[in-house]
């Protein structure tokens, strides 16, 4: 479902070229459509005039006038229509002047239909006219009209073959009908391959996307593969960048080694020279000695987790280290019961496996320390407003605990609610900043067990 949100997703290439398509498709079709309906129509229409008129010249030939001057003849268009009464096709001769009498007409016309006068429908240079009427069952009439001389005597005749237009329409009407069908079928057809082609034609860059999110876990550090000549350029720069990503990194922690090394030895020498020196003066020194060795490394360790946070392809395994680390805090703490509870699925830190350790190392440790008999250490994945996946990590003890007033005092460096206690106070701290560095979060509560609980939220890799 998501991948299908994806592809025809509001801001999707792949929906806006389809889109496009389809409507370029439907636009061609309905001209098409209309194109084709036209030219039938005019060429149905010019058929059927000129069968009208064939029918004309056929009938002026069939009838004549006897001795009497009466209308004779028995004429036979060749179509069975002028024998249906009513059927909407009809041929009709009169007489218009002369001694010229009687009338005939076909044996579908079984009564008399009204002609327009001539001055409302006036003949043509060749004594022709056309025009519509309504037939004997309200049927739409097309009529060719001609009037000719019969006799010696100029005797005038008036000619009328009328065919049924209302077949015709209907005809254009069905042929219609089936054309926007099967067009409607092609246009589909149409739709449905160029979807397809235009899916599959953009499936390099569903698997640039997959590469990525695979470097983004952790699996692979690269992008590689088989890609068409249009992405190859895509995919050579981000490689380069990748490339570049990781060399500033290496870069960085370098130039952190080289600090750490510099300053290593001056400060052994301080703290040799404070031993050296006795009284109240060396344990001044050494004091300060071992508090910069405290600030650097933990500046240092702030200076590497910002020169590599926004790198990819770190991925740690967190049930691995959650496990080993409550083993070791059990050996060292064996007053302490440390259970352990994790899900069945896998869960993976998106960052390095140092820094994750250091976190949940010094949560684990200030919980121990604190903890009367019991400590409690879960995980779980979980996710945010957001719908990223996130690692939640909970470490909770049975101690005392710390007003919740006093929770942000204990984040702070070198904050120490308990001077009593021994340590240096950075623990929290370090734990905040790491923790901050990678985009989490960290929130301290009274736990269930009675004493404190530290939530680790971190980005989850997949």
């Amino acid at each position: 479902m998501t991948e299908l949100r994806s592809v025809f997703g509001p801001n999707s290439l792949a929906l806006r070229v389809i889109s496009f398509s389809t409507i370029l498709a439907i636009v061609a079709l309905v001209a098409i459509a209309t194109l084709i309906s036209s030219l039938y129509r005019d060429a149905s229409e010019r058929n059927f005039s000129h069968l009208l008129s064939a029918h004309l010249f056929n009938l002026i030939g069939s009838a004549g006038v006897d001795s009497a001057g009466t209308l004779e003849g028995t004429p036979d268009l060749g179509d069975f229509r002028y024998t249906v009464p009513e059927s909407g096709w009809y041929w009709e001769v009169q007489p218009v002047s002369g001694d010229i009498k009687g009338q005939i007409r076909s044996l579908s016309m079984t009564a008399e239909l009204a002609a327009p006068a001539p001055q409302d429908v006036p003949f043509d240079s060749e004594y022709r006219r056309t025009y519509r009427a309504t037939g004997l069952a309200q049927e739409e009439l097309q009529v060719v009209e001609s009037e000719f001389f019969l006799d010696d005597a100029n005797g005038v005749a008036r000619f009328r073959v009328m065919g049924n237009r209302t077949e015709l329409e209907a005809e254009i009407t069905a042929f219609s009908r089936q054309l926007n069908f099967f067009l409607a079928l092609l246009g589909i057809g149409m739709i449905a391959i160029n979807a397809i082609a235009i899916l599959f034609g953009l499936r390099p860059l569903d698997r640039v996307r997959g590469a990525l999110t695979a470097i983004r876990s952790g699996e692979a550090d690269r992008l590689d593969g088989k890609f068409p000549d249009e992405v190859k350029p895509l995919i050579n720069e981000l490689n380069a960048l990748i490339e570049s990503n990781r060399s500033i990194v290496e870069r960085s922690r370098t130039q952190v080694g080289n600090l750490a090394h510099s300053l290593k030895t001056p400060l052994a020498v301080l703290t040799n020279e404070s031993s050296a020196m006795g009284g109240a003066r060396g344990k001044l020194v050494a004091e300060q000695a071992r508090a910069m060795q405290t600030q650097i490394d933990h500046y240092l360790q702030r200076a590497r987790i910002a020169a590599q946070r926004n790198t990819l392809a770190h991925r740690t395994d967190a049930v691995d280290a959650l496990r080993r680390m409550v083993r070791v805090i059990g050996k060292l703490k064996q007053n302490v019961m440390v259970d352990f509870e994790v899900p069945a699925e896998e869960l993976y830190f998106a960052g390095e496996k140092e820094d994750f350790e250091e976190i949940i190392g010094n949560l684990l440790e200030n919980a121990a320390k604190w903890a009367r008999s019991r400590v409690l250490v879960s995980a779980r994945s979980a996710s945010t407003d957001t719908q990223h996946p996130v690692l939640e990590i909970m470490i909770a003890d049975d101690g005392p605990g710390i007003p919740e007033e006093q929770a942000r005092e204990a984040v702070k460096r070198g904050r120490r609610l308990d001077e009593a206690t021994p340590g240096t106070g950075l623990g929290l701290a370090i734990v905040t900043d790491l923790v901050t560095e990678y985009g989490g979060k960290l929130k301290l509560s009274r736990s269930a067990l009675g004493g404190l609980a530290a939530i680790v939220t971190l980005k989850r890799a997949g």
